[in-house]
């Protein structure tokens, strides 16, 4: 099995262990480099916090174990690791700010572009690990950078949103800080993006909001200064790692029962109810979803044990360590709304593609925010049927929770009805919205809808075309305005999309 990949260029040093547990060596070399990051991460937070050590010398650390594991990985792919954020960075310092940004993701855009190509033509369908993963983590850091900087350059404060405020930067990276940035080990493998003014404030100590002092000392020149005690990340490190492994277990175990490819087989498409078709598509679904589980869970546990991800304290006082979390499993497989749901998973690239796109568009945020994020993951078919019907049934969504779900909020059991029901058809709908994100082919994929007779699809059309018009009372109208406002505002604008 390990020596069977002929397009996969990475390091092959481990093939007979990967014989031995039976799994490909592109994935032993992805969990292998995950772990030794995992252990080089602890160095990181002892041995060179901000303290101890020079930015500089965390910057080169960062760096160099970043490009050590990428080319274990990758091998002679890694060159491209190592191109597009090069290219990027000459667009940076030459073109004037006020449209760099533009010529920034269009460059890296159009790189990613080719590469997917390339993967398509050579190795289409397969899930052989290769250079496309980091390079989409990179060019998220990349074009967020780009208008990061424009935001900081050429615009005023108050023209900014709070987020792209807290982002905004005043100066062009040095060569070390952008390539320390875009290479730093934690978070090259398997993301989540990190945000350049983020990962500034870890390499500098600064990004331990609210920290809790610990004691006073004076400089050479009697300048007082400030030492924090920062919390141990110890406890929530071996709990995300052991929740991976366990993700990663539960997939390992059962996916090879519930297997995608089913779907496409007559048999399966003739001889089994529609009932049991959703049912097998909501079970083939969320045992992939397991696989990213474990790789989100991982990376943000490596992330937490070099010390980054701390984002202050919750009102018990307890340190919270999600700011590089990518992932909530819980509020994802529990969520009663498509909007809830969308909000879990993911969760840099929603930061992303808010900041880049869902922001800054004019109309149609919806659509384009969608488009982004269809064209940044690639050009399988049915990528575009996923992201096609994510955009349909979040207007959907939006649609029976402005006008139907105030008519259930006039008591506690018609309430409880409501929630069972959404939660029930949540589960359905991101099944049917996404089986065609794994499946990635087009005619299997519209085969499975007209069997399914597109129900859904027909469910949600009449959502966005009748609540409208049956004529709620002003009262549903107004409870309905003052729960759209009070979310919007104890969620910060969460409305946002993939």
């Amino acid at each position: 099995m390990a020596t069977t990949m002929d397009h996969y260029d990475g390091f092959r040093t481990f093939s007979w262990f990967a014989d031995f547990v039976g799994l490909p060596i592109d994935q032993v070399n992805f969990v292998l480099t995950q772990f030794t990051a995992l252990i080089l991460a602890g160095l990181f937070r002892s041995s060179l916090s901000p303290i101890a050590a020079t930015p500089a010398a965390r910057h080169v650390y960062g760096l160099i174990i970043g490009l050590a594991l990428g080319y274990f990985c990758f091998g002679r792919q890694a060159i491209h690791l190592a191109s597009l954020p090069a290219l990027c960075y000459v667009a940076m310092r030459t073109q004037n700010p006020r449209n760099m940004q533009r010529v920034v993701l269009a460059i890296a855009l159009i790189y990613l572009s080719c590469i997917h190509f390339q993967r398509q033509i050579y190795d289409y369908g397969s899930y052989t690990l290769d250079i496309t993963g980091p390079l989409m983590v990179i060019t998220q850091k990349v074009t967020s950078l780009a208008y990061s900087i424009h935001d900081g350059l050429t615009r005023r404060e108050e023209e900014l949103t709070p987020m792209q405020r807290h982002q905004a930067v005043q100066k062009i990276p040095t060569t070390l800080e952008y390539f320390s940035y875009i290479f730093h080990f934690q978070a090259l493998m398997a993301g989540p993006i990190i945000f350049y003014r983020d990962y500034m404030d870890f390499i500098y100590g600064h990004h331990l909001p609210g920290s809790k002092s610990l004691t006073i000392f004076y400089d050479k020149n009697s300048q007082e200064k400030e030492i924090v005690l920062e919390p141990s990340p110890t406890l929530v490190v071996v709990k995300k790692v052991v929740a991976s492994l366990a993700c990663a277990i539960v997939f390992i175990t059962f996916i090879s029962d519930f297997p995608i490819q089913r779907v496409k087989e007559d048999e399966f498409l003739k001889n089994t109810s529609m009932l049991y078709k959703m049912w097998y598509l909501m079970l083939t679904t969320m045992l992939s979803r397991f696989k990213y589980y474990h790789a989100w869970l991982f990376a943000d546990a490596i992330c937490n044990n070099s010390g980054l991800g701390f984002s202050g304290y919750d009102e018990r006082g307890k340190p919270k360590w999600d700011l590089t979390s990518n992932v909530d499993v819980y509020k994802f497989e529990t969520s009663l709304n498509l909007r809830d749901s969308i909000e879990s998973w993911n969760k840099g690239t929603n930061l992303w593609l808010r900041s880049i796109m869902y922001e800054r568009a004019g109309r149609n945020k919806v659509l384009f925010t969608y488009a982004l994020s269809a064209f940044w993951h690639g050009f399988y078919p049915g990528y575009y049927l996923t992201f096609a019907s994510g955009a349909f049934f979040t207007v959907a969504a939006r649609s029976v929770r402005r006008h139907i779900r105030p008519l259930f909020l006039e008591s506690q059991r018609k309430k409880t009805f409501y929630d069972i029901l959404t939660f029930i058809t949540t589960r359905i709908v991101m099944a049917y919205m996404t089986f065609s994100f794994i499946l990635l082919e087009f005619m299997p994929s519209i085969k499975v809808y007209l069997y399914l007779y597109m129900f859904p699809h027909l469910l949600g059309l009449i959502a966005i075309i009748l609540p409208p018009r049956l004529g709620l009372s002003k009262k549903a109208h107004k409870q309905s305005a003052e729960i759209d406002l009070s979310e919007t505002i104890s969620n910060g604008n969460a409305h946002k999309t993939m």
